[in-house]
């Protein structure tokens, strides 16, 4: 499976419970679709959250978070982590 670094725009002032939330909702049904969420970073000041994870597609990753209500403004392939 792929890794993927996807990022959400405009979630300005969250805070850590809310990112944990919206963590937690993806990973409850986040075998429906083959995907793992391994982790989610937030910068409450920029409104800005990234959540790396290993799935089958894009279009996964984008399904969970659609279902979850926090669809990514980006997904991008990470083919190379060291």
């Amino acid at each position: 499976m792929a890794m993927y670094m996807d990022v959400h725009h405009g979630m300005k002032g969250i805070t850590e419970a809310e990112l944990m939330a919206a963590h937690r909702a993806d990973l409850a049904i986040e075998g429906e679709e083959k995907v793992h969420f391994e982790r989610a970073w937030a910068d409450p000041e920029s409104g800005t959250v990234y959540c790396l994870s290993e799935a089958p597609s894009a279009e996964a990753v984008q399904r969970i978070h659609e279902r979850t209500g926090h669809p990514a403004n980006e997904i991008h392939p990470v083919p190379i982590a060291v």
